[in-house]
């Protein structure tokens, strides 16, 4: 039996307003609201809303034959929560159904994998936790930013819970091998590997409507015939993509969303079944294992990361925000934690890409700014002014090694503190139980009720007073009858 495994991603960064030299240490915000606000809504309209609709009706027309899978970032869920919720109720309506399955990843899209082993659980774990909140699951998958993935990062991915890992099927990885079977990670066996396949999924996204292609025009009915006449020992097919491939890269004029939601009935002549990441990893076994020994991802032609680190620009910020990486995560500053999650988003990095040919086209067709110097140079704008915030909380002069034992130290003596005020308070105690025993003993030795010793003692002197009035009176009659003797 053959499988299609369709992945969407949804992503949105949010994109820095031009921040001059002359802000830094006056302005502490940093975003262009308008544009995030206006871009976002645009594409929510053109394409996510209605590429949400569509895999609705795919799911009911099949009676849930039809399943896929959905990315999506912490950053894309805050934009749409804010500007066009409405999505959101779409989502949810998708979760509903239970065929659609939400895939964990860095809750900023950010490239923590690759430096910051800790910064990068962390961000996975607060998507997660956005994701059970809004949408009742708890992913099982993990889908790396950009596909990025690399033997070191194995272990950490298995550690962390998740049994399968969503890569790119690249060219130089597989050789010979074929991306429509299932992988295992060659540092840690436990963890599947699924890999993208490459050409069929970039059909759709890049070659849709392109009517030099020597395909053109692909309709569902072709499309299909393709992935049904793959080898029968071929498990499954895993395309991945954009959301934004329906209805924005491809116009709904080409007839992309007719031909996505017509592609259940020919899969269905073709005894092809739709399954989810998580079904894949559990029905099906490692063929082999691979091995990727430098980082691969799903971008450029080199399918590696010098879309994002591959010039001095990119690698002087990218270093430069790293460096205060330890120091954000000691501090208690929610807008300064806020702050560094968006700043670490892929995205400008990208748009410092120095690329030429197709990989820089794309690259300046995504990016706000003129030139990738000046996406450069406003991001060091940022970055200096957040950099000034964190110096305020941690000053740089100290060293990470030195500040730790500081911060130590201090924990350690107000665990100290809060020990001894324990004791205090026992003592204290103690020492009440005491005073009460003493009492008690002192008034039994006396003759006098144990039970509140005190309290009937203050009782016997009012007694005493009472007693002591009529002596008087009887003193005063003597005196009376005295003086009627005489």
């Amino acid at each position: 039996m053959k499988a299609i495994c369709f992945y969407f991603q949804i992503h949105q960064p949010f994109r820095l307003k031009r921040y001059r030299f002359f802000d830094i240490g006056n302005d502490h915000y940093y975003y262009d609201d308008f544009a995030n606000d206006d871009i976002i809504t645009r594409i929510a309209h053109r394409s996510y809303i209605p590429a949400a609709e569509t895999l609705l009706r795919m799911i009911e027309s099949t009676g849930g034959k039809f399943r896929c899978a959905l990315s999506i970032t912490g950053t894309a869920l805050e934009q749409c929560e804010q500007y066009v919720p409405e999505f959101i109720d779409l989502l949810k309506k998708l979760a509903d159904t239970g065929k659609v399955e939400f895939l964990a990843e860095t809750y900023a899209h950010s490239l923590s994998s690759l430096v910051d082993p800790e910064e990068f659980a962390s961000q996975v774990r607060a998507h997660d936790e956005k994701i059970k909140e809004l949408f009742g699951q708890k992913p099982k998958v993990l889908r790396n930013t950009e596909l990025i993935y690399c033997d070191e990062m194995a272990p950490m991915i298995y550690d962390m819970g998740y049994k399968g890992c969503i890569t790119e099927g690249a060219k130089h990885i597989l050789g010979w091998k074929s991306p429509n079977y299932v992988y295992s990670a060659a540092s840690c066996p436990k963890l599947k590997l699924l890999l993208k396949n490459d050409k069929l999924s970039d059909d759709i996204t890049f070659r849709f409507s392109n009517p030099e292609w020597d395909a053109y025009p692909l309709t569902a009915d072709k499309y299909m015939d393709w992935i049904a006449s793959t080898p029968a020992e071929e498990q499954v097919i895993n395309l991945f993509m954009n959301l934004e491939t329906f209805g924005e890269m491809q116009p709904r004029e080409s007839g992309i969303f007719q031909f996505l939601e017509a592609l259940p009935r020919f899969a269905a002549e073709r005894g092809v079944d739709f399954w989810t990441p998580s079904e894949v990893v559990s029905k099906f076994k490692a063929v082999d294992t691979l091995s990727v020994l430098h980082p691969i991802s799903w971008a450029d032609e080199a399918r590696d990361t010098s879309a994002w680190l591959g010039n001095k620009l990119q690698n002087e910020a990218f270093n430069k925000l790293y460096s205060v990486a330890e120091r954000v995560r000691l501090c208690s500053d929610r807008r300064l934690k806020q702050d560094w999650q968006y700043l670490q988003g892929s995205d400008h990095f990208f748009y410092m890409s120095t690329k030429h040919m197709n990989d820089g086209a794309v690259h300046a067709m995504f990016s706000p700014y003129e030139t990738p110097f000046q996406a450069f140079t406003n991001y060091m704008n940022v970055l200096a002014d957040f950099i000034v915030r964190v110096e305020e909380q941690y000053p740089l002069s100290i060293e990470n090694e030195e500040l730790n034992s500081l911060l130590t130290t201090i924990r350690n003596q107000a665990t100290e503190i809060e020990v001894l005020n324990k004791e205090v308070a026992s003592m204290r105690n103690n020492l009440e139980h005491f005073n009460e025993e003493h009492a008690t003993r002192q008034a039994v030795a006396e003759g006098k009720p144990a039970e509140k010793a005190e309290k009937p003692a203050k009782k016997a002197c009012k007694s005493e007073k009472k007693a002591a009035a009529p002596k008087k009176t009887a003193a005063k009659k003597t005196t009376a009858s005295k003086t009627k003797d005489k």
